[in-house]
């Protein structure tokens, strides 16, 4: 099939599905549906491919014949594969959807589950990366499902990524997911007491970072992440609410697996203290605020 063959739908068009659409355009796909909980949002983006935003979720299986699905969390999937009333569940008859959200593993079963009671198939797309790859088609792009299912994605999926991984059945991806997403938000913690530690005792952070780089300390949350802490630029990338959201994916599965994780805990409950400071929407950078001295986050609370 060529790229003009396939009729896409995109639901859920925020930072990451928007750019995966436009990209897609690009490519030669045909969008031919996008949806969003913000119409305002899906006719913004609707109107950048020269299509018209789907009212419905209906709408959107009607237009499409693979449909990409990146929302926020769990709750969202079971809303958006609903088994009664407005979903895209309805006429998915042979149907794919490609799942792209990190939600946990059993969320993914579920959802197989529902999309082949009514004749659909779907996919694993677990996304490793960040805005500006899902724009240019350079994602790191784990999937699981049935592999026949991978194969026929394929063209899609090539073209949405610079690495592609087939990682195993249903669940499985979702749980390489969760855990580079737990060991990103212990490293991202763990740089932000380093740099703000140094930052009090009086260092040079720049030089800091460079020792940092060339040895034991080096991450790669030191290179996208770095600079950020110690300028509080924290435009948003990956927002600490969705850190604290994936290390709690990742901690029920270590309880599942009768392991104690107390690094992932630590880290999820700083990037909790920052939604709770009304901060959740920052970059997971912005946990920097809670360990350099003199920010609103880092400041003690005085006796009367």
């Amino acid at each position: 099939m060529a790229n003009a063959d396939f009729k896409i739908g995109v639901v859920g068009v925020g930072r990451m599905g928007s750019n995966i659409a436009l990209h897609l355009k690009d490519e030669g796909f045909s969008l031919t549906a996008v949806y969003d909980n913000h119409a305002p949002t899906a006719r913004k983006v609707a109107r950048q491919l020269g299509i018209k935003a789907a009212k419905t979720l209906a709408d959107v299986t009607a237009a499409a014949d693979s449909i990409i699905t990146v929302v926020t969390d769990d709750k969202s999937m079971h809303t958006i594969f609903a088994q009664r009333g407005d979903s895209l569940l309805q006429g998915a008859k042979g149907k794919t959807f490609i799942n792209c959200a990190t939600i946990s593993p059993d969320t993914h079963l579920e959802m197989e589950k529902r999309a082949s009671a009514v004749g659909a198939t779907s996919l694993e797309g677990c996304m490793a990366s960040s805005i500006t790859q899902a724009r240019e088609g350079t994602l790191y792009l784990m999937c699981g499902g049935k592999k026949r299912v991978f194969n026929k994605m394929r063209p899609i999926l090539d073209a949405m990524s610079v690495n592609l991984l087939y990682i195993g059945k249903t669940g499985q991806a979702a749980q390489v997911k969760a855990l580079v997403n737990m060991v990103m938000n212990i490293n991202t913690a763990g740089l932000a007491e380093g740099l703000g530690l140094g930052k009090a005792m009086g260092l040079n952070l720049k030089t800091l970072m460079e020792v940092f780089s060339q040895t034991g300390a080096n991450s790669r949350v030191l290179e996208t992440d770095g600079e950020d802490m110690v300028d509080r630029d924290h435009e948003c990338y990956f927002s600490a609410a969705h850190a604290a959201k994936d290390s709690g994916i990742a901690l029920k599965l270590g309880k599942r697996a009768g392991l104690n994780l107390p690094l992932a805990r630590a880290a999820k409950g700083q990037f909790d203290r920052l939604i709770k400071i009304g901060k959740g929407e920052l970059d997971k950078s912005g946990v920097a605020e809670l360990t350099f001295p003199g920010r609103s986050g880092t400041q003690k609370k005085t006796k009367k």
